[in-house]
């Protein structure tokens, strides 16, 4: 295990505990203690007034209504409030409740401390006044949290992790309080403290390891069962040794218990009723289902809020995403509306690119004025950052930063900007690229089409290579980037090939199109949308080897060149056509 790795986790993780974790505790204190949200006397007041209790009991219960203010009740899709932490916060009161609603709970005398990262930016994001850039600052500062330290049981940050890590660290920390510069200057160059790091890893990973094990468990149980299952029927012999196998199962469920005890209360009881009172084969696997059943309800989940789900007997694995159908309409026309007025363009003025951010902002290319114009969905907060040079094509990098691809003087760059702070962070002189080819992201570093190559850049030192030659000399221009594979199609116009080159075998597939393509956008599933000169978007499978027209597509918003991205976060596709109609589709769900 790298010492500096250990080093970068404990820096990481003593940013989320010493200064990320206070400053959203102090955030919510400010807020309650103010008159303009009643000037609570104490957080246990706050949590208990009725906007708070409302909107937190909402978070944990589906489908209820509450009897003093059912016009503003809320019946969200997902459950981020968990069972835990709504446990902390309130206790149901006494005796049979009138109404099953809010009004059966009254806040705990909770203390501001004891609220980890996860409860106190629910709280923030839910029950307090944040401008947008602090809402955004809180969400991301949060989800970082969930995404290098929750789940990570290696006690481990590599420095290309830390890299891209740290200065969204100090970026979104100093948003929300400016006076953390000396105290983030010192946690970054603070020395490996084992000890400390050892603490910190206590605090900061979920139970998610644990309860992997638990699953895994409950998996060998299922095995045993099923083994039982299948020697019983010819063999009654076979039980005994059945039963013995089982009882050591429940020995290592008992075991794996008492190490998640105060997560899973009431679970060593359950193995010990089934370790005792297995009669006969049936009624062991009814045991072993009610006690993944309890486990459910208890709503085991890791810090980001999303439920870790056992597997019951005989249920399949869980698929990451099913597979779409091809040629399926997946995907219905929310809005729509015209660039022109809505950025006072003129009629001879285009848009030669365009990308949905993860929280839905949605970032053009304006070569004719030179720059890059921001805008929300719902046609509010236009924005634009002006260039030196002429943007063409764009990818996203993270949450804030996008990069482009510039000319200027004769010369080619790609250009990375920061779209909050609206200015330019880096600009890096490419040579020999095309900036019409397109621009993707692929393993933490820019995918550019050059002569009869694709190149990768390394935006961060800004270092070029060549990915793979082309052959034929063809020059790439639809480019698009998804996992470990590029698609790409010929600059010349009439090629109607779409080609991929996979890095994993480092070869280069091809497969004809009925017309040359526009633009390509990867779903969830790994499968392609291609936009084609024929006015119609092609659904083509993952491995470039079947393909079916989208049923119902609307070819007068296809017309011309069109440009096509979908966003897996927001599951929302966007179609740009050629007289600057943009199309917001959203995907059913």
């Amino acid at each position: 295990m790298d010492r500096e790795d250990q080093r970068r986790y404990l820096v990481v993780g003593s940013v989320i505990l010493e200064v990320v974790t206070p400053l959203f505790q102090q955030k919510i204190e400010n807020d309650f203690t103010t008159q303009t949200t009643g000037g609570f006397g104490s957080f246990q007041a706050f949590i208990n007034s009725q906007h708070v209790i409302h909107t937190l009991f909402h978070l944990r219960h589906r489908n209820s209504w509450c009897c003093k203010d059912k016009t503003n009740c809320r019946n969200h899709t997902s459950l981020p409030l968990v069972y835990c932490q709504w446990k902390k916060l309130y206790s149901e009161n006494p005796g049979p409740g009138i109404h099953n609603c809010h009004c059966k709970f009254t806040a705990n005398p909770v203390q501001l401390k004891d609220l980890d990262i996860s409860l106190s930016s629910l709280i923030l994001l839910n029950c307090c006044t944040l401008s947008q850039p602090e809402a955004e600052a809180v969400q991301l500062l949060r989800q970082y949290k969930n995404d290098y330290l929750s789940h990570n049981t290696t006690g481990c940050i590599t420095q290309t992790e830390y890299n891209t890590l740290w200065p969204d660290l100090v970026t979104y920390v100093l948003r929300l309080d400016p006076s953390q510069n000396d105290s983030l200057i010192k946690i970054e160059h603070r020395p490996l403290d084992k000890s400390l790091c050892k603490k910190y890893f206590t605090f900061l990973l979920d139970l998610h390891q644990q309860i992997e094990e638990i699953k895994s468990t409950m998996e060998s149980v299922h095995s045993s069962i099923q083994a039982v299952s299948s020697s019983l029927s010819g063999l009654n012999s076979s039980v005994e040794t059945a039963f013995q196998a089982m009882d050591t199962t429940v020995q290592e469920i008992d075991l794996a218990v008492h190490r998640t005890d105060t997560a899973v209360q009431g679970m060593d009881t359950t193995v010990q009723v089934m370790g005792t009172s297995i009669q006969g084969i049936e009624t062991s696997v009814q045991q072993t289902n009610d006690l993944l059943k309890e486990l459910l309800h208890k709503g085991l989940t890791c810090e980001c809020g999303r439920q870790i789900i056992i597997p019951l007997c005989n249920n399949q694995r869980r698929k990451h995403r099913d597979q779409y159908q091809l040629g399926q309409n997946i995907f219905f026309l929310h809005q729509q509306f015209k660039l022109q007025s809505l950025f006072l363009m003129g009629k001879s003025e285009f848009i030669t690119d365009v990308k949905m951010m993860d929280d839905g902002r949605l970032v053009f290319c304006q070569p004719n004025e030179n720059r890059l114009m921001i805008c929300n969905t719902d046609e509010s907060q236009t924005d634009c950052i002006s260039l030196e040079g002429t943007p063409w094509s764009l990818t996203v990098v993270n949450n804030s930063i996008v990069a482009v691809t510039v000319r200027l003087q004769f010369r080619c760059y790609i250009e990375m900007y920061d779209i909050n702070n609206k200015h330019i962070l880096k600009s890096i002189l490419t040579p020999g690229i095309c900036i019409a080819a397109g621009l993707a992201m692929i393993n933490n570093k820019l995918v550019v089409g050059g002569e009869g190559e694709l190149m990768s850049v390394d935006y961060q030192t800004g270092e070029t290579c060549t990915i793979t030659t082309i052959q034929g000399g063809m020059s790439p221009f639809v480019l698009h980037a998804s996992d470990d594979r590029i698609f790409f199609t010929s600059l010349w116009s009439n090629d109607r090939t779409l080609s991929w080159y996979n890095y994993i075998d480092n070869k280069i597939y091809n497969t004809k199109l009925p017309s040359p393509s526009n633009s390509i956008t990867s779903l969830q599933d790994g499968s392609l949308y291609v936009c084609c000169d024929d006015g119609l978007i092609h659904h083509v499978s993952k491995d470039l080897k079947h393909r079916e027209k989208v049923r119902g597509t609307n070819n007068e918003l296809l017309q011309g060149k069109s440009f096509i991205s979908y966003n897996t976060k927001q599951n929302k596709m966007v179609v740009l056509n050629y007289k600057n109609i943009l199309s917001i589709f959203h995907e059913f769900q």
